[in-house]
């Protein structure tokens, strides 16, 4: 191995091995495609070795880069652990925070928290990812993520950012054009928006399955803020989190008191970046946010054993 192999070429070889293309892994590291390129062929000269099969659809790790991988990933961990415990705490908080979030409540909680954000702290630079899926954090493609469930497996930290409940909701004009619905068995018959199935990006959002009533997902999407869109537009009834229905004036909550479920936020980040003064202090304000405004995520009314039970039959 030649003296020029260095960590900033294992920083580009990283992030072309978790994006597969050079502008993407160009775009995360603020740098140039060529530079990356010129990175990548540095280090294949200094390991003696091909660490990409390149095609028109990407970078694709040979033996080689597979080998070559969690190395990398170990000193990338001890490099951040490094900076986290030798200078970052009394340095001034600077750089990029990339937060991944549910698109429900990345759009309607995370995205105004951001102007504080700004105000507190005017020399982060603040990137939310709020999508219908999941981000990884092992890979890199945020630094802090709000999940519906705890991490089981990698170097990840978690912990409880709140319960939320979710409900039936329609609009005025689905619901005045019909009978009113004043038991679970009027649901039958009904049209409802959901979830593609096989497009569900985690276990907690299959919640469209009631054993007494026969329930049709007429209008299914795999994006919630398209869903909830469609139930303000009266295209039916739609299971929402509370703290997103409550701020619509255009529904109504429909069966409160029988229908109705309960889920969980949960806050991770990966060990080596929890020491972080700029993860830290980021973190903090989102806790500190949820707890202030922890009335919202309750459910308005609250079915008995709500766990037990899910979607319309939660």
């Amino acid at each position: 191995m030649s003296d020029d192999f260095n960590w900033n070429d294992l920083r580009a070889f990283l992030a072309v091995a978790r994006t597969g293309r050079l502008t993407a892994a160009a775009a995360r590291l603020g740098a140039d495609h060529t530079t990356v390129a010129r990175r990548i062929a540095a280090l294949e000269a200094a390991l003696g070795a091909r660490l990409f099969d390149r095609s028109p659809q990407g970078y694709a790790l040979t033996a080689h880069g597979e080998a070559l991988l969690p190395h990398a990933e170990k000193i990338e961990s001890l490099t951040l652990r490094a900076a986290g415990q030798v200078g970052e705490a009394d340095q001034a908080l600077t750089g990029a925070v990339r937060i991944g979030a549910p698109e429900g409540f990345g759009s309607y909680f995370l995205a105004p928290l951001m102007v504080k954000l700004a105000e507190r702290h005017p020399q982060l630079e603040i990137q939310l990812v709020a999508i219908p899926g999941v981000v990884s954090l092992s890979k890199r493609e945020a630094d802090i993520a709000v999940t519906l469930s705890p991490p089981r497996e990698g170097r990840l930290v978690s912990r409880k950012l709140t319960d939320y409940g979710l409900g039936l909701y329609a609009a005025p004009v689905y619901l005045d054009a019909r009978p009113p619905i004043l038991t679970r068995a009027a649901m039958a018959g009904h049209r409802f928006v959901g979830y593609i199935g096989d497009l569900l990006y985690a276990p907690e959002l299959d919640y469209m399955q009631a054993p007494d009533v026969d329930i049709h997902v007429a209008l299914q999407s795999s994006n919630l803020i398209a869903q909830l869109q469609a139930a303000l537009a009266g295209a039916g009834l739609c299971v929402l989190p509370d703290f997103i229905a409550r701020r619509e004036a255009g529904l109504r909550r429909v069966l409160p008191h029988d229908v109705g479920l309960e889920r969980s936020l949960w806050l991770v980040v990966h060990a080596d970046l929890k020491a972080l003064a700029r993860i830290r202090a980021v973190m903090s304000i989102i806790v500190e946010a949820v707890r202030a405004d922890r009335s919202s995520f309750l459910s308005p009314a609250t079915p008995a054993s709500p766990r037990a039970r899910a979607g319309p039959q939660p």
